[in-house]
């Protein structure tokens, strides 16, 4: 088993947040994420998965994203499975925000450092 430090991200999470927050409130479904995911890196293949989806589900237990299955007149009209969708909550657009470098302050010329 892979042990990580609290709070660190896995490249695949911070991927699925970057993108659910740019989608916001829409939400978004595994296969469209992958299909997400692979344009974002320029590549025709889909991520696995298996790996997506237990990412997902590691990610709502987390509290970083929260999932609903859509109404299944909707599927069923469109003659598809239901889908789960996803959204990020405010702990996962913290948790995203955390992750991101921050720019360093400038210094005025002659300015000591501390």
């Amino acid at each position: 088993m892979v042990f990580r430090k609290a709070g660190t991200l896995l490249p695949l999470e911070r991927s699925i947040l970057e993108v659910g927050v740019r989608r916001g409130s829409k939400g978004m479904y595994g296969f469209w994420l992958a299909q997400q995911l692979a344009d974002a890196e320029g590549t025709t293949s889909l991520v696995a998965h298996g790996t997506l989806y237990k990412a997902l589900d590691r990610m709502r237990r987390a509290g970083l994203l929260r999932a609903v299955w859509e109404d299944a007149d909707s599927a069923a009209d469109a003659g598809r499975p239901r889908r789960r969708v996803y959204t990020v909550t405010a702990a996962g657009t913290t948790a995203l925000t955390a992750t991101v470098p921050q720019p360093a302050a400038r210094r005025r010329p002659g300015e000591a450092t501390t």
